[in-house]
């Protein structure tokens, strides 16, 4: 049971760097905040990670339209 306990705990470390890895490349960024892998992985974060993240990006995209995730409820202002 240990060892299977052991190998659960590694693999969800492994996936956590995976997709954390993915989301801050997203939000560090320099090409565009419209990646759709980037934003559902942006969106999906807990509100203070999220709010980080697009902070980041609008710091990166000034003057640009927020991404799903990013933008407060009329769409075209930033949360």
């Amino acid at each position: 049971m240990g060892k299977l306990l052991r190998l659960a705990l590694i693999v969800l470390v492994a996936v956590g760097a995976v997709f954390g890895g993915f989301w801050y490349r997203y939000v560090s960024n320099t090409v565009t905040p419209y990646d759709e892998i980037g934003i559902e992985l942006n969106s999906r974060m807990p509100e203070p990670i999220r709010k980080w993240g697009c902070d980041k990006l609008q710091a990166t995209f000034v003057g640009a339209i927020p991404p799903y995730g990013c933008s407060t409820g009329n769409g075209t202002t930033w949360m």
